[in-house]
Protein backbone atom coordinates (compact mmCIF):
# COMPACT_ATOMS: atom_id res chain seq x y z
CA UNK A 1 0.00 0.00 0.00
CA UNK A 2 1.57 3.28 -0.78
CA UNK A 3 1.35 6.35 0.39
CA UNK A 4 -1.69 7.86 -1.46
CA UNK A 5 -3.17 4.56 -1.60
CA UNK A 6 -6.93 3.65 -2.48
CA UNK A 7 -6.55 1.48 0.89
CA UNK A 8 -6.22 4.63 2.73
CA UNK A 9 -9.42 6.51 2.89
CA UNK A 10 -10.03 8.15 6.04
CA UNK A 11 -8.13 9.41 9.24
CA UNK A 12 -8.27 6.24 10.91
CA UNK A 13 -6.85 4.24 7.93
CA UNK A 14 -4.27 6.46 8.14
CA UNK A 15 -3.44 6.45 11.72
CA UNK A 16 -2.87 2.53 10.81
CA UNK A 17 -0.52 2.93 8.31
CA UNK A 18 1.77 4.51 10.29
CA UNK A 19 1.30 2.44 12.66
CA UNK A 20 2.67 0.21 10.08
CA UNK A 21 5.31 2.01 8.70
CA UNK A 22 7.10 2.87 12.36
CA UNK A 23 6.74 -0.48 13.23
CA UNK A 24 8.26 -2.05 10.35
CA UNK A 25 11.20 0.88 11.14
CA UNK A 26 11.60 -0.36 15.11
CA UNK A 27 12.22 -3.83 13.82
CA UNK A 28 14.86 -2.77 11.18
CA UNK A 29 16.79 -0.60 14.03
CA UNK A 30 16.50 -3.61 16.39
CA UNK A 31 19.15 -5.75 13.43
CA UNK A 32 20.67 -2.08 12.51
CA UNK A 33 21.81 -1.38 16.13
CA UNK A 34 23.94 -4.18 16.98
CA UNK A 35 26.02 -3.26 13.83
CA UNK A 36 26.72 0.21 15.13
CA UNK A 37 27.12 -1.13 18.56
CA UNK A 38 30.13 -3.33 17.25
CA UNK A 39 31.86 0.00 15.34
CA UNK A 40 31.65 2.41 17.79
CA UNK A 41 34.92 2.71 20.12
CA UNK A 42 34.06 5.65 22.25
CA UNK A 43 32.39 3.50 25.19
CA UNK A 44 30.19 5.85 26.27
CA UNK A 45 28.40 5.46 22.32
CA UNK A 46 28.66 1.88 22.34
CA UNK A 47 26.56 2.06 25.81
CA UNK A 48 23.96 4.82 24.70
CA UNK A 49 23.39 2.24 21.56
CA UNK A 50 22.93 -0.32 23.89
CA UNK A 51 21.09 1.09 25.71
CA UNK A 52 18.57 2.31 23.10
CA UNK A 53 18.63 -1.37 21.74
CA UNK A 54 16.86 -2.25 24.51
CA UNK A 55 14.74 0.95 24.73
CA UNK A 56 13.75 -0.42 21.04
CA UNK A 57 12.56 -3.45 21.91
CA UNK A 58 10.36 -2.10 24.34
CA UNK A 59 9.21 0.04 21.36
CA UNK A 60 8.19 -2.64 19.29
CA UNK A 61 6.02 -4.22 22.59
CA UNK A 62 4.42 -0.87 23.06
CA UNK A 63 3.77 -0.66 19.35
CA UNK A 64 2.16 -3.94 19.41
CA UNK A 65 0.04 -3.10 22.47
CA UNK A 66 -1.22 0.07 20.72
CA UNK A 67 -1.87 -1.97 17.61
CA UNK A 68 -4.20 -4.44 19.87
CA UNK A 69 -6.39 -1.43 21.72
CA UNK A 70 -7.00 0.24 18.47
CA UNK A 71 -8.09 -3.55 17.02
CA UNK A 72 -6.01 -3.95 14.20
CA UNK A 73 -3.80 -6.60 13.26
CA UNK A 74 0.06 -6.37 14.67
CA UNK A 75 1.70 -5.92 11.28
CA UNK A 76 4.36 -4.09 9.04
CA UNK A 77 4.32 -1.84 6.34
CA UNK A 78 7.63 -1.20 4.68
CA UNK A 79 9.41 1.95 5.26
CA UNK A 80 11.85 3.32 2.11
CA UNK A 81 12.36 6.22 4.83
CA UNK A 82 14.11 3.72 7.29
CA UNK A 83 15.73 1.93 4.62
CA UNK A 84 17.55 4.64 2.92
CA UNK A 85 18.48 6.18 6.47
CA UNK A 86 19.87 2.80 7.30
CA UNK A 87 21.54 1.93 4.38
CA UNK A 88 23.08 5.51 3.70
CA UNK A 89 24.47 5.28 7.62
CA UNK A 90 26.24 1.75 6.51
CA UNK A 91 27.56 3.01 3.25
CA UNK A 92 28.63 6.54 5.26
CA UNK A 93 30.44 3.93 8.19
CA UNK A 94 31.71 2.05 5.86
CA UNK A 95 33.89 4.57 4.33
CA UNK A 96 35.30 5.74 7.15
CA UNK A 97 38.48 4.56 8.38
CA UNK A 98 39.54 6.71 11.18
CA UNK A 99 37.82 5.51 14.59
CA UNK A 100 37.39 8.96 15.84
CA UNK A 101 35.35 10.12 13.08
CA UNK A 102 33.49 7.30 12.64
CA UNK A 103 31.78 7.77 15.93
CA UNK A 104 30.78 11.30 15.06
CA UNK A 105 29.36 9.48 11.49
CA UNK A 106 27.58 6.95 13.66
CA UNK A 107 26.13 9.78 16.00
CA UNK A 108 24.54 11.35 12.80
CA UNK A 109 23.66 8.50 11.40
CA UNK A 110 21.71 7.44 14.90
CA UNK A 111 20.41 11.23 14.81
CA UNK A 112 18.41 10.94 11.54
CA UNK A 113 17.12 7.97 12.63
CA UNK A 114 15.99 9.24 15.94
CA UNK A 115 14.57 12.31 13.99
CA UNK A 116 12.49 10.27 11.97
CA UNK A 117 11.03 8.16 14.89
CA UNK A 118 10.48 11.56 16.20
CA UNK A 119 8.28 12.78 13.46
CA UNK A 120 6.80 9.63 13.26
CA UNK A 121 5.92 9.53 17.05
CA UNK A 122 4.54 12.74 17.70
CA UNK A 123 2.40 12.35 14.56
CA UNK A 124 0.64 9.50 15.86
CA UNK A 125 -0.04 10.78 19.39
CA UNK A 126 -1.20 13.83 17.47
CA UNK A 127 -3.84 11.66 15.18
CA UNK A 128 -4.65 8.93 18.27
CA UNK A 129 -6.01 12.19 20.28
CA UNK A 130 -7.72 13.60 17.44
CA UNK A 131 -9.29 9.72 17.03
CA UNK A 132 -10.25 9.66 20.63
CA UNK A 133 -7.55 7.32 21.45
CA UNK A 134 -5.77 8.67 24.54
CA UNK A 135 -4.79 5.21 25.16
CA UNK A 136 -2.98 4.58 22.66
CA UNK A 137 -1.59 8.62 22.75
CA UNK A 138 -0.03 8.15 25.86
CA UNK A 139 1.52 5.27 24.93
CA UNK A 140 2.98 6.59 21.80
CA UNK A 141 4.20 10.13 23.87
CA UNK A 142 5.96 7.66 26.01
CA UNK A 143 8.11 6.40 23.22
CA UNK A 144 8.45 9.84 21.83
CA UNK A 145 9.70 11.26 24.70
CA UNK A 146 12.69 8.29 24.81
CA UNK A 147 13.43 9.18 21.50
CA UNK A 148 13.65 12.90 22.15
CA UNK A 149 15.50 12.09 25.42
CA UNK A 150 17.71 9.35 23.18
CA UNK A 151 18.74 12.17 21.03
CA UNK A 152 19.54 14.34 23.40
CA UNK A 153 22.12 11.93 25.11
CA UNK A 154 23.87 11.72 21.59
CA UNK A 155 24.18 15.24 20.71
CA UNK A 156 25.47 15.97 24.55
CA UNK A 157 28.09 13.30 23.22
CA UNK A 158 29.13 14.69 20.27
CA UNK A 159 29.41 17.95 20.91
CA UNK A 160 31.15 17.42 24.72
CA UNK A 161 34.02 14.95 23.16
CA UNK A 162 33.23 12.77 20.01
CA UNK A 163 32.99 15.68 17.35
CA UNK A 164 35.86 17.16 18.78
CA UNK A 165 37.65 14.27 18.60
CA UNK A 166 37.12 13.79 14.93
CA UNK A 167 37.95 17.03 14.19
CA UNK A 168 41.52 16.62 16.11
Amino acid sequence: MGLFSKDIQTMDDLFVHQLQDIYYAENKIVKALPKMIDKATDPQLKADFTGHLTETKNHIVRLEEVFRLHGVEVKSVTCPAIDGIIDEAEEVAGEVADKQVLDAALIAAAQAVEHYEMTRYGTLAAWAKQLGRPDCASILEKTLAEEKNADSKLTQLAESKVNLRAAE
